[in-house]
């Protein structure tokens, strides 16, 4: 039998592991942001990358023409996509954490609600058939707002439809499987119809990219990512209750079908953010709180930050390798699932159940 005082030390200890552990993820971040920025098809040097980026803010002027390529290569371009990758794998972790603590499934991701394949049918119906939900907007802009308005049906489908039938966690899953695959099969359809040309810029969307940063957009990017991971902090120990079963979150005075429907609507808002500016990038929300539970466990106070620096650090190293894995670069969604879906694999075989 422990006595008390051994608890109080073991529990301390534990909470000191978790928050190296943090702080090692928040380390890593940094680097692999300066990393990110060194890699591209202009070799610039790691040294060369993190100077030309200090010159930048520090107020130096470039002065010869070599200097101002750098410059406009290193801050212009590669600064801040680096930062819309640890935004975005920010915020797809901490989503996929939430969800899995919400719907008490760890198949549960950010893209349960259909976000991905709504988005996705946004884009068709802008590039192919033309048409914006906002008219007089450029085209890129256009393809942005489409995809995002578009991305919110699915989610509000599924909030309704879980308020009005006082849907279970399993039920909200299977709903938004059946409205995935309709907005998927309508996406289809459209592409059947499509020039190539607009084909291929459907598809490429659809590969999850995030060569479209720029520092115009990434005030959005940024946002959601600090937004979901601020927010989910805070409300860490309802999602700890929301993870029991109904009957116990009722007897602690919650109401779990309405606390279910706020987090579905956070989290399908700051998702949707993400999504309809890179495309759909997979396994980040799925795979990053698996491994997280593995050093950290199912404590939300410490989940949800955790994985919002595993999943920057695991996006930005998935994007380095992106930006050198082709003739120009691949599309960073095709590698998070190239090395997602075995590592999930691999924690579903090790792990079983032990961590739920």
């Amino acid at each position: 039998m422990m006595s008390a005082d051994e608890f109080v030390k073991k529990y301390l200890f534990l909470n000191t592991r978790r928050l190296m552990f943090v702080g090692l993820c928040a380390i890593l971040v940094l680097v692999l942001i300066i990393l990110n920025i060194s890699v591209g098809l202009y070799d610039i040097s790691f040294w060369d990358s993190y100077r030309v980026f200090i010159d930048h803010i520090m107020g130096v002027v470039p002065q010869t023409l070599e200097e101002i390529r750098e410059d406009r290569i290193i801050f212009g371009q590669r600064a801040p996509r680096a930062i819309a990758a640890a935004c975005v794998g920010a915020t797809l972790a901490v989503s996929g954490a939430a969800m899995q603590s919400t719907l008490k499934n760890p198949l549960a991701d950010p893209y349960t609600t259909g976000i991905s394949s709504g988005a996705s049918m946004g884009v068709c119906v802008f590039v192919v058939l033309g048409i914006s939900i906002v008219p007089g907007l450029s085209y890129d802009l256009g393809m942005i707002v489409n995809a995002f308005l578009f991305a919110l049906i699915p989610a509000a489908a599924i909030i309704l439809f879980s308020r009005i039938f006082k849907a279970s966690p399993t039920s909200v899953i299977l709903i938004g499987i059946a409205i995935m695959y309709v907005f998927s099969a309508c996406s289809s359809l459209i592409k059947l119809y499509a020039d190539p040309d607009d084909l291929e810029v459907v598809y490429r969307w659809g590969l999850g990219n995030l060569g479209s940063a720029n520092w115009d957009n990434l005030i959005y990017i940024a946002s959601a990512g600090v937004i979901s991971t601020v927010l989910m902090t805070i409300i860490s120990r309802r999602l700890n209750i929301l993870s029991m079963n109904d009957e116990s979150v009722m007897s602690l005075g919650m109401d779990p079908k309405k606390e279910r429907a706020l987090v579905l609507m956070a989290v399908s808002l700051c998702t949707a953010m993400v999504v309809c500016f890179t495309g759909t990038i997979g396994f980040v929300g799925l795979v990053i709180p698996h491994i997280i539970r593995i050093f950290m466990g199912s404590n939300n106070t410490y989940l949800i930050p955790a994985s919002a620096f595993a999943g920057a650090v695991f996006l930005l190293a998935a994007d380095s390798v992106a930006k050198v894995a082709g003739t120009y670069d691949l599309p960073v969604g095709v590698i998070t699932s190239i090395v997602g879906g075995p590592m999930f694999l691999y924690i579903l075989i090790k792990q079983r159940r032990k961590t739920w």
